[in-house]
C-alpha cells in the first residue's frame, strides 16, 4: 500500500486486465492510484485531486486522449501526461504532443520501462522546481522562460511541457554544438535508442512550431544530419 505521502498517478484507461496490472504495479512501486475507465470519469478525478501524474488512454468509450488531454492542460500546464496508444504512426503520435502530452508510449508496451520513466520524471521535475537561478534567454524574437515553464512570441505566452523544458535545457547547455539523439533520449528520457525511436524528432517538431517563426525553415533548433540537433541563438 502506498504511503500518504506517495506521489498521485491518474490512470485513465478503459481496458479493464490492463488497468488492473498497471494499478498493481504502480501501487507496489509506492505510488498512490486513481483509476477512471471513462474520461468525463477522469476528468472529474482530475479536478478533485490534482494528481501528479496522468497516464491517458488514447481511445476511450466516450471521447478521445487528444481531447481529454487538451481539456486538462486548460487548466494545468505543468502536470506530466503520459499518453497510451496503440497507434503507431508518427502523425498520431505529434498529435497527442501538440495537445499537451509530455510523452507517448506505444502498446504494447513494457511496465518497467514506463515505471522508470515515471521516476525520471518525478527526479528531474524536483530538481527543476529547486533551482534557484531564472533559466532566461532569446531566440531571435522569442524569449523562453524554462523555469516559468513558457516562451513569449509577441504578445502570446506558449507553455512548455516538461519534455520540452528539459530538451531545451540540454540543448542550451551546448549551444552551437550538435547534441546526438543517443545522447538526448538518453539525458533526457532515461531512453535507449533504437531504430523506431522517433521520440527526441517529434518534440523537435513541437518545440519548432513554438519557436521559430518558419517551422519548416528553423534558424534556432537546426538538424546535424546523421547526427542529432543543436541550438543557434
Amino acid at each position: 500500500m502506498a504511503s500518504p505521502a506517495a506521489r498521485t498517478i491518474l490512470l485513465v484507461e478503459d481496458d479493464p486486465a490492463l488497468a488492473l496490472g498497471l494499478r498493481d504495479t504502480l501501487e507496489f512501486e509506492g505510488f498512490r492510484v486513481l483509476h477512471a475507465d471513462r474520461g468525463e470519469q477522469g476528468l472529474a478525478l482530475f479536478s478533485q485531486a490534482h494528481p501528479d501524474c496522468i497516464i491517458l488512454d488514447l481511445m476511450l468509450p466516450d471521447t478521445n486522449g487528444y481531447q481529454l488531454c487538451e481539456r486538462m492542460r486548460r487548466t494545468d500546464e505543468h502536470v506530466p501526461i503520459i499518453m497510451l496508444t496503440a497507434r503507431g504512426q508518427e502523425a498520431d503520435k505529434i498529435r497527442g504532443l501538440d495537445a499537451g502530452a509530455d510523452d507517448y508510449v506505444t502498446k504494447p508496451f513494457s511496465v518497467g520501462e514506463l515505471v522508470a520513466r515515471i521516476r525520471a520524471l518525478f527526479r528531474r521535475g524536483s530538481r527543476s522546481r529547486s533551482a534557484t537561478p531564472r533559466a532566461r534567454f532569446e531566440l531571435g524574437d522569442t524569449v523562453v522562460d524554462l523555469s516559468a515553464h513558457s516562451l513569449v512570441r509577441g504578445h502570446k505566452t506558449v507553455p512548455l511541457s516538461f519534455y520540452e523544458v528539459e530538451l531545451l535545457k540540454l540543448l542550451r547547455e551546448r549551444q552551437g554544438h550538435p547534441v546526438s539523439r543517443d545522447e538526448i533520449l538518453d539525458k533526457v528520457w532515461g531512453a535507449k535508442s533504437n531504430p523506431s525511436n522517433r521520440t527526441v524528432d517529434n518534440f523537435v517538431v513541437k518545440l519548432r512550431k513554438k519557436i521559430e517563426t518558419q517551422h519548416d525553415k528553423p534558424r534556432h533548433i537546426l538538424t546535424v544530419y546523421g547526427l542529432g540537433y543543436k541550438l543557434v541563438p
